[in-house]
């Protein structure tokens, strides 16, 4: 199997504190995901319950032509205000591994996303990532944040 990287950061101009409180909270992934995957949080989760290691947290989730997957991840690790990880248990891939780190900076955080993962289906599965998953993956995450600055505002604009 063949796994792939991606790398994503950020900076908001929000305190440390703000961005664990909202990326902390799994209910609010499906606010900044592109509304065409029809992202939908399955698990009985309260609107304010946080992430904690061993938390399984299921979805329904629409990547392509509105077909409906079920998705399970779990959060393995978890490190107030610094960082956490989820890792599929079931779901459209053979293999993920997403790191959400968090830093304060001057004026502001820095978010990076660390995603690793594999498809399955061996060569047609390379071949997908080549023409699909990977396009499809920096979209969302373009998405997301476009979506977190309209939340937050820009880094940039704070004048630090």
């Amino acid at each position: 199997m063949k796994a792939y990287h991606l790398n994503f950061t950020q900076r908001l101009p929000i305190s440390l504190a703000q961005a664990w409180d909202f990326f902390s909270s799994p209910m609010n992934l499906a606010k900044i995901t592109p509304e065409e995957m029809a992202f939908t949080v399955t698990s009985r989760l309260q609107p304010d319950q946080k992430m904690y290691p061993g938390m399984i947290i299921t979805y329904k989730v629409s990547p392509v032509a509105g077909i409906k997957l079920n998705w399970m991840t779990e959060i393995t690790q978890v490190e107030e205000h610094q960082y956490f990880i989820d890792e599929q248990r079931f779901g459209p891939y053979k293999f993920w591994h997403h790191q959400h780190h968090f830093k304060e900076i001057p004026g502001g955080v820095e978010m990076n996303d660390i995603l690793t993962y594999g498809l399955p289906m061996g060569v047609f599965g390379n071949i997908a990532n080549s023409i699909f998953v990977a396009a499809k993956l920096q979209q969302i995450f373009n998405f997301r944040k476009q979506k977190v600055i309209d939340l937050f505002g820009d880094y940039t604009n704070t004048g630090t």
